[in-house]
């Protein structure tokens, strides 16, 4: 009888949000299919914050167990007074649940609830990956950085945040999900009841909405529907009121121009159509939105948060920018007028468009999910 193999841990952990947990479960999915092939048998756990996505992991065959995410500040807050001894007892935290799982490899995507988890690890000296997504390290990477024997990063631009000899670019995951339908650009805009011969701006402000964007496209939208159609993400939390909102602002809106329009909360399952239906994509600059629209080879015009931590949007947007793959469009300076402009000039410019979108597919990464779970695979003992 051949002897049992032993089976192979790995626990992740991230902050919580879209922008950790997405790109995650694309680096776990391909870990999962190399562990198939190579028939390794594999357990994955998630340890550190979830936020709203238990289930989501969940269902990625991915056990869950959380641990308490505390902030932390480079400024003086009367926070850090809570948040200093919530950081000491996730620390306690991740030290006993690691201490009884035990896995060969850590793999953390950052954010809030992670770097205790990364502390542990190396306590333990159990080997930790991190991936940082953004152009400029959030705070909780950095300091995790010491602790890490490898460091990937989503820009290359990040690399001269890390020690050297640790660094490798892969590009930023992005789920096969999205990727792994082939319907036809004119029978995703027919999926969502647009003309299908009719240009399409796709406006994303991420799960939460972006109020400036919405209230920017609100403004415009009279305009706007008078040379393109338009797709528009407002975010859970604004959904109700941009309704509200429309009431009144497509009373001066001929109703044949009316259909030229759709507002959704959020796209789930349907953000890959979305994509694949747009002529163009206007978004915040979050690194996730980035590299989806690179993926699906979009030209975008990206508006950064201004009060993003470090300026990340920014830093994100400026190298996108000079890769030739968008237009930034500066909140400070966004005016309604300007904004149709740059939309209308676009659209009336297919070179310009095609440009852009040939930069798009050249900046998205294909194998940035299975390059890093060949790294996390390499410390199978």
């Amino acid at each position: 009888m051949a002897p049992r193999q032993k089976k192979f841990r790995v626990l992740v952990t991230g902050g919580g949000t879209g922008g950790h947990i997405y790109p995650l479960i694309a680096v776990v999915a391909e870990l999962q299919t190399l562990a198939a092939q190579h028939l390794v048998d594999m357990e994955i756990r998630y340890f550190g914050a979830y936020g709203t996505f238990k289930k989501f992991l969940e269902e990625n065959n991915v056990r869950v167990s959380r641990i308490t995410s505390s902030k932390i500040r480079r400024y003086f807050s009367p926070l850090n007074i809570i948040d200093a001894p919530k950081f000491v007892w996730s620390l306690l935290q991740a030290l006993w649940k690691i201490y009884f799982y035990m896995p060969e490899v850590v793999f953390s995507k950052g954010g809030p609830g992670s770097l205790p988890v990364v502390v542990a690890a190396r306590f333990y000296r159990i080997p930790v990956v991190i991936h940082e997504s953004d152009a400029i390290p959030g705070i909780n990477n950095r300091l995790a950085a010491r602790f890490a024997t490898t460091i990937a990063t989503s820009f290359s631009e990040a690399s001269k945040y890390f020690p050297a000899g640790s660094v490798i670019f892969t590009g930023n995951p992005v789920r096969k999900y999205l990727l792994s339908d082939t319907t036809t650009q004119e029978r995703a805009k027919g999926f969502f009841g647009f003309d299908t011969k009719s240009p399409l701006i796709l406006i994303l402000g991420g799960s939460q909405g972006a109020t400036q964007i919405n209230d920017l496209v609100l403004d415009t939208l009279g305009e706007l529907l008078g040379f393109t159609q338009v797709l528009h993400q407002t975010g859970l939390k604004n959904f109700e009121e941009v309704l509200a909102e429309l009431q009144v602002i497509t009373k001066d809106i001929p109703e044949n121009l009316r259909t030229r329009y759709r507002a959704m909360s959020y796209f789930e399952k349907d953000l890959r159509l979305a994509l694949r239906a747009a002529d163009l994509v206007i978004s915040r600059a979050g690194a996730g939105s980035i590299f989806e629209i690179a993926a699906f080879n979009k030209p975008s015009l990206i508006i950064p948060l201004p009060e993003s931590p470090n300026k990340h949007q920014e830093a994100n947007a400026i190298e996108y920018q000079n890769a030739g793959a968008t237009i930034i469009m500066e909140s400070e300076n966004l005016l309604p007028h300007l904004f149709v402009e740059n939309i209308k000039d676009l659209l009336e410019s297919p070179l310009k468009l095609e440009k852009m979108s040939r930069a798009a597919g050249n900046f998205y990464q294909t194998e940035a999910a299975s390059n890093l779970a060949q790294v996390i695979l390499r410390y199978k003992r």
